[in-house]
């Protein structure tokens, strides 16, 4: 194995290590983001520096697909993207 292979060896240990650990800072509950992320995105899409402001919610967010997928629609609302549509099945209509 050279330098380079055992850089990303090491590289991946450590990110499976930051997830099984969990987050070093702030820990904030689903509840919890689900009450501060409408506060969240205004202040990201305002510019703020939102996790600054909110900590724990970046981490929350980056660890939890159920709550980024509803910032990830909230965002995109606010800041007037339309959200990836996905196909429904439209054989009822004929």
């Amino acid at each position: 194995m050279d330098a380079h292979e055992r850089g990303d060896a090491d590289s991946k240990l450590t990110g499976l290590l930051a997830r099984v650990l969990g987050p070093v800072g702030p820990e904030v509950t689903c509840e919890q983001c689900f009450e501060l992320l409408d506060q969240y995105v205004e202040l990201e899409v305002s510019g703020a520096h939102a996790d600054a402001r909110l900590p724990g919610m970046q981490a929350h967010l980056e660890g939890c697909p159920a709550c980024h997928e509803d910032y990830e629609s909230l965002r995109d609302f606010v800041a007037g993207t339309p959200a990836p549509r996905r196909d429904a099945d439209r054989s009822w209509r004929g």
